[in-house]
């Protein structure tokens, strides 16, 4: 065990935590109607919860187990079997390594949220994030961090898909359930609606960008000078997609907002997450510089070319950026294109096939939209039987 690679990550740890709670929820939060603040936080924590119980109990096995099949972990580590204290996973203890994956389990499932917020059952959220979460996204952490068919040695050959952090493991497979979701779910039935609160979008985005340094940096696994140069380069992706997507708002609509600019860093944020471990500051900068406006774009084209109704743009922003820069890895020679492109491919038709499937059965036994009356009074009083704000003042 090497005391400063534990000490990092133990930090590494909380700050991925701390992205969901409270940075995600206060970033999807602000961007809602004020009736279903309140909806969006306990979608956000009941996830975090939920998704931490499972991982003990079956995810991490799924992901990390002893499997050799190339296709799942198995299911010798359920609820940590054999880890001890002492056990160890690299340099790290292994019940570190443990908590450090299970804030990925926890965020991944919670970014889908922003596609079904203001019209979702949540009795649906948590039971298709539980399913969705072990049946999609531990099996795609296995191929592809677990040593499994899409690693190094795998389908692929010698060199496998490169991803460092998450750019397929989580931004491709939570965007594309996120927008698989909302067209089975129907836009709502008002989406004109601004955000109630751009200072907790505000807030929620900085929140995230603090955070992220433990995400990209973190996946380092190691206190040294590569997470170091993973933690400088997603600073200076965030820095330029920010600048990016309100420089071309300015140009398009004559004016830069707030919810753009911070829009922008968690886009750059994305954007840099696979590409993380592999470039340096000047590819960071022209990898930021192209997200903000490319995943601009991409909102548009989901919302007003295809009318679909991503309500917090979902896979404009995580799934587009975290594609972007999966390919991105082959543009600068980091990776190979045929490992990249069917790495994506691969996960992407997995994860869509998932989805969908789980999106019929758990609508089979629950709720999955609300009913108009609900949605019109809001799903924090209706769903919870509480309110943030006093809508009658």
């Amino acid at each position: 065990m090497n005391g400063a690679d534990t000490a990092w990550i133990i930090v590494a740890t909380a700050l991925v935590l701390f992205m969901t709670l409270p940075g995600l929820a206060l970033f999807y939060g602000g961007l809602v109607r004020a009736r279903n603040v309140l909806s969006v936080f306990m979608h956000c924590y009941a996830i975090a919860c939920l998704m931490s119980v499972l991982w003990l109990a079956f995810g991490y096995s799924i992901a990390f187990g002893g499997g050799t099949s190339g296709y799942w972990g198995g299911l010798d580590k359920m609820f940590l079997s054999g880890v001890d204290a002492d056990s160890l996973a690299g340099t790290l203890p292994e019940v570190l390594f443990f908590a450090f994956q299970m804030t990925f389990a926890i965020i991944t499932p919670a970014l889908i949220v922003g596609a079904y917020v203001e019209r979702v059952g949540f009795g649906f959220v948590l039971t298709f994030s539980a399913l969705w979460m072990l049946l999609c996204y531990a099996p795609v952490v296995h191929w592809i961090w677990g040593g499994g068919m899409l690693a190094d040695g795998g389908i692929f050959g010698e060199t496998g898909v490169r991803d460092f952090a998450g750019g397929i493991v989580v931004h491709e497979t939570a965007g594309l359930a996120a927008i698989i979701i909302a067209v089975v779910l129907g836009p709502r039935k008002n989406r004109t609606t601004p955000p109630h609160n751009p200072g907790y979008v505000v807030i929620g985005a900085a929140m995230l960008w603090v955070g992220w340094f433990g995400f990209n940096g973190g996946s380092q696994l190691a206190a040294d000078g590569g997470a170091a140069m993973a933690l400088t380069v997603t600073h200076i992706s965030a820095a330029t997609a920010s600048l990016t997507w309100a420089l071309w708002e300015k140009i398009k609509y004559g004016k830069a907002s707030v919810v753009g600019l911070v829009t922008g860093t968690i886009a750059g944020l994305a954007s840099i997450t696979p590409a993380s471990g592999f470039v340096g500051p000047v590819e960071a900068l022209i990898i930021g510089a192209v997200a903000g406006v490319l995943c601009q774009e991409a909102v548009n084209l989901v919302r007003n070319v295809l009318k679909i109704d991503d309500t917090l743009d979902v896979f404009a922003v995580h799934g587009v950026g975290g594609i972007f820069g999966t390919i991105m890895i082959a543009v600068f020679g980091a990776g190979t294109w045929a490992a990249q492109l069917g790495g994506l491919a691969i996960v992407g038709v997995f994860t869509a096939v998932v989805t969908i499937v789980l999106v019929k059965v758990v609508a089979a036994v629950t709720t999955l939209r609300v009913d108009a009356e609900s949605e019109t009074n809001g799903l924090d009083i209706s769903a919870h039987g509480e309110r943030a704000y006093d809508l009658s003042s």
